[in-house]
């Protein structure tokens, strides 16, 4: 019992803590063997009692939790210490129980005002001596757990090893950065198939794009590029309504708004760029570097920085050091779908996912409000934002109801939500208003007929009305955001539609049928997360909620493109960076899910060349983390043996690098017969959807476990069955 008091007087005086000495103090008398036990744990307790106490001071509104007894700020002293006094449990030796408590009630009592005064300004920051280095295989890899390791367990950990001891964050966090962007410019530099000489390709920097020299359409660069055009040229007013045929604005406001601003600082560098109409296929060589360049600048000031952030909160809320989450960091930014599909097919994807980091960050940290302006600026950017939607309403619902109802954080979400709505149509509708005023001249190029859902309105539309401008500009971009007639699924796409379509075709069904049975099914398959991250609104379970409802609107949801899988695999990766993120069990699931993800994109690179970036990219990201097929470490090595992987985890993880593998090598080689063309890109179909159904599965069940669902289901169930079990008696 004498250590017991000795620690507690390190730690008050650690803390700066003055101990004023209880009026009655039993004196300590050396506990019995069996109360040693008993005495370990009240002496941890007591630890995180001081530590708590002056978070608590520090920070009123934080709430802290111990392994023992969760407190609240919102407590007082006479409310907290019976619930304290309940965790500690007397021992044999009464003294010890005695003693024990009057330290409880020191900690409790004590004055801080006159120590906080008398602390010094500035505490100069102490080095930190070098432990043991973390044991990064285990699953529950955070800064309290240390277990002697004598080198990392894979080559991104021995790549950042260095960093562990010596080097600044400051300094390793910027190193990150550039070798991070590094790869993403020079993914674009792999040169457009064709005649050019190769190191003319790469001296001038020619980026290859979706459609380079494919006319009509000329691919998703151009697409992105006419955006610029008619918005820079056009009233606000027709941007929703020009040349739908050639690659109509069919995304929300803000991507509408994005293309505005970067058209008018590319006008100013060459005006011929996004000249109206004569521009079409332009493929200048400095525009495609321009271009390629307003992808990376705009993913280094909303994507990467928001996943930085939320990195840094994950750890923090685990408990994880921060060498980890700088490995994990370099994971996430390496993560090769996202890199190919933005900077080598071209897109702006990033944009989108780093406003739902923001959104995931800010509802990690409490503050739900900026969580839901960041996730509106997300839908407002671009509509497949809406794969997190469900997750996300389930949990803000969660809670404003429980444990108790709060009306008034409901009416603020919901104010919040419907002003941050507004904020973002508010150009697009005020600006078709003001044109009208002015009376602007229709162009020739002009759609003119009414949208579906305007035209099915049971009423007549007075088109003089001062309210007609902004009913239509409304009713035509969600009629452009949401294009139903293209069809259930778009392309070739490892969903559940496309894999039924193989063996029974769909389109002999009437398409709002089909539309209504995929909403169905899609709503079936995200009612177990939606329903359990409502009734344990936990913040930390947000992003495994995220990530199995992203999966059932992939897998089940109506007019799914293959770059739609970014979406589902965000959150899985972003993972890496909480509890465990680095441990065996969760490096095999997500890297798994990931290498399965981008392999089903071959196809859609392939059609632009993208073979090569594909498999460097690819390739190192699986040797970064050791995986398969560079590695089967992960399997059958030193981090297998511990036991975290069980064997069908093992067989069935195994079996699918083996499909990916032996597709490759079948593309490649064979030929597909000349009455079943797609045969290959139907097989990656098959594939890729077995495996992503396996994905909706795991992070379904996950997110039931860690919520604690099944820890009182099965207590409950075991109460039952010893009633029983004594009423037979």
């Amino acid at each position: 019992m004498c250590e017991i008091r000795k620690e507690f007087l390190n730690v008050r005086q650690t803390l700066r803590v003055p101990l004023n000495k209880p009026t009655s103090v039993v004196k300590p008398t050396v506990p019995q063997k069996n109360a040693s036990e008993q005495d370990a744990k009240n002496l941890q307790l007591i630890k995180y009692l001081t530590v708590w106490y002056v978070s608590m001071l520090s920070e009123p509104t934080a709430t802290t939790v111990c392994p023992q007894v969760q407190f609240s700020s919102q407590l007082s002293k006479k409310e907290t210490y019976p619930r304290i006094k309940s965790q500690i449990k007397p021992t044999v030796t009464k003294p010890t129980a005695s003693l024990l408590r009057n330290l409880v009630v020191t900690t409790l009592t004590s004055s801080y005002r006159p120590v906080i005064s008398m602390a010094p300004s500035h505490k100069p920051r102490r080095r930190r001596k070098d432990g043991a280095p973390i044991h990064i295989d285990q699953d529950n890899s955070t800064s309290n757990s240390r277990i002697a390791s004598a080198s990392p367990q894979f080559p991104l950990a021995a790549f950042l090893w260095p960093a562990k001891k010596s080097v600044s964050q400051w300094l390793s966090l910027p190193l990150i950065l550039m070798a991070v962007g590094l790869f993403r410019w020079a993914t674009g530099f792999w040169g457009y198939s064709g005649t050019t000489p190769i190191y003319r390709r790469v001296f001038v920097m020619l980026i290859h794009v979706a459609g380079f020299n494919v006319p009509p359409m000329y691919g998703d660069l151009e697409a992105q590029r006419h955006w610029m055009e008619i918005t820079t040229h056009l009233p606000i007013s027709q941007w929703y309504f020009y040349d739908l045929p050639y690659w109509g604005l069919d995304y929300p406001p803000l991507t509408a708004y994005h293309s505005w601003l970067l058209g008018k600082i590319g006008f100013i560098v060459d005006a011929r760029w996004f000249a109206l109409d004569t521009s079409r296929g332009f493929e200048d060589q400095l525009l495609k570097v321009y271009m390629r360049a307003t992808v990376l600048v705009s993913e280094y000031l909303v994507y990467i920085p928001a996943a930085i952030i939320l990195n840094r909160k994950l750890g923090r809320m685990r408990g994880v050091n921060k060498w980890e989450s700088l490995v994990a960091l370099v994971a996430i930014l390496m993560q090769p779908a996202t890199i190919l599909i933005d900077h080598a097919h071209f897109q702006y994807n990033t944009v989108m996912l780093g406003f739902a980091l923001a959104s995931i960050s800010s509802m990690l940290a409490g503050r739900a409000l900026w969580g839901c302006v960041f996730f509106v600026a997300a839908l407002c950017y671009k509509q497949m934002a809406l794969y997190y939607a469900p997750a996300m309403f389930a949990y803000l619902v969660g809670i404003c109801v429980v444990p108790n109802v709060s009306f008034s954080r409901l009416f603020a979400i919901a104010l919040v939500t419907t002003l941050s709505f507004a904020v973002c149509f508010a150009p697009l509708l005020l600006g078709s208003m003001y044109d009208q005023y002015r009376n602007v001249p229709t162009n020739a190029a002009i759609e003119t007929s009414l949208p579906s859902s305007l035209a099915a309105l049971p009423f007549a539309v007075n088109e003089k009305a001062w309210y007609y401008p902004p009913l239509l500009q409304l009713a035509q971009s969600i009629h452009r955001i949401f294009p139903f007639a293209r069809g259930l699924f778009e392309d070739k796409v490892a969903n559940m539609w496309c894999a039924i379509h193989t063996f029974h075709k769909l389109h002999q069904y009437p398409l709002g049928q089909m539309q209504r049975i995929s909403t169905v099914i899609t709503l079936v398959s995200i009612w177990p997360s939606t329903m359990t991250i409502s009734l344990f609104p936990h913040r930390e379970l947000l992003p495994w909620a995220m990530a199995s409802t992203a999966w059932g609107f992939f897998l089940c949801s109506f007019q799914v493109h293959e770059k739609s899988v970014l979406l589902p695999l965000l959150p899985m990766t972003i993972l890496l960076g909480g509890e465990g993120g680095l441990g065996t069990e969760m490096r095999a699931w997500i890297g798994w899910a990931n290498m399965l993800g981008v392999w089903t994109l071959f196809p859609l690179l392939k059609r632009d060349e993208l073979r090569m970036p594909y498999g460097v990219l690819t390739l190192l990201w699986a040797y970064l983390l050791g995986l398969p097929p560079t590695s089967l470490s992960l399997y059958f090595g030193r981090q297998s043996r511990n036991g975290e992987l069980k064997i069908i985890t093992k067989a069935l993880h195994l079996s699918f690098y083996a499909a990916m593998i032996a597709w490759h090598v079948g593309e490649a080689f064979v030929p597909p017969p000349e009455n079943k063309p797609d045969l290959w890109v139907v097989l990656n179909v098959l594939i890729g959807f077995a495996g992503f159904g396996v994905c909706l599965m795991w992070c379904s069940w996950q997110l039931i476990l860690r919520s604690g669902m099944m820890e009182d289901y099965f207590g409950v169930r075991m109460r039952i069955e010893a009633a029983d079990k004594r009423k037979k008696q």
